[in-house]
């Protein structure tokens, strides 16, 4: 059985990630609430902004990073905290995963899914903290994905509005729902399980010759005018 890290596995995306690998894969979720219990999953409370991450006896076969933000303001009212802190959630937890697990990865010849954002591929007003911290990541990715090749299989995904704890704010009643769901060309925002599905593809075998992708799931809204 092979064994998934899972960052940021108990809530929104990273929760449906494990729920659809659970039954087939260790999990190890690190995450900064616990998970559910179950034989196959191995939780660590851990905020890896913050925290010393486990050390891991086991083999690591993939790796997913979850943790983001959503912190949508004005350039003018942003500050330089919002933007450390988001780097800091958004790349920098993610470097720090990526350098503890780096030997088992290698080891393994893993694959490795992070997260961007449709905000770093359309231009949207208040989106300039998070739109700068997810072009970081999609750089990162193409970047480990040379360094790495034949050894370690890097790539991201770009969702836009996602169904989720994180975006609650954006989708807390049937008017912003109806909204959102207009702004997009397929009359529709996401719900974890596709972004999850996606993400369990790109971790798997059957995605051996993909590598370096930043791959959106947007409804259209990126590259489709209607």
């Amino acid at each position: 059985m092979k064994t998934i890290v899972v960052i940021g596995g108990s809530k929104g995306i990273g929760k449906a990630i494990v729920d659809n690998l659970k039954e087939t894969t260790k999990i190890i979720n690190i995450s900064r609430t616990p998970s559910e219990e179950h034989k196959n999953i191995v939780s660590y409370t851990c905020d890896v902004t913050v925290d010393k991450l486990p050390e891991l006896e086991s083999e690591v076969h993939s790796l997913v990073y979850c943790p983001g933000s959503i912190n949508l303001k004005s350039f003018t009212r942003l500050t330089l905290d919002d933007f450390q802190n988001d780097f800091n959630v958004n790349v920098i937890g993610a470097i720090k995963t990526l350098k503890a697990y780096e030997n088992q990865l290698v080891k393994s010849k893993g694959s490795v899914v992070l997260f961007s954002s449709v905000a770093s591929m359309l231009g949207m007003p208040f989106h300039a903290s998070i739109a700068a911290s997810k072009s970081a990541v999609e750089g990162l990715t193409k970047s480990l994905a040379a360094e790495y090749a034949t050894k370690v299989r890097f790539n991201a995904i770009a969702p836009t509005v996602t169904n989720t704890p994180l975006a609650s704010r954006l989708l807390r009643n049937e008017k912003q729902q109806e909204s959102m769901k207009q702004r997009h060309p397929l009359k529709k925002y996401l719900e974890s399980k596709e972004v999850a599905d996606l993400a369990c593809y790109l971790l798997s075998e059957k995605a051996s010759a993909i590598t370096g992708q930043v791959i959106p799931i947007d409804a259209g809204i990126v590259t489709v005018k209607i």
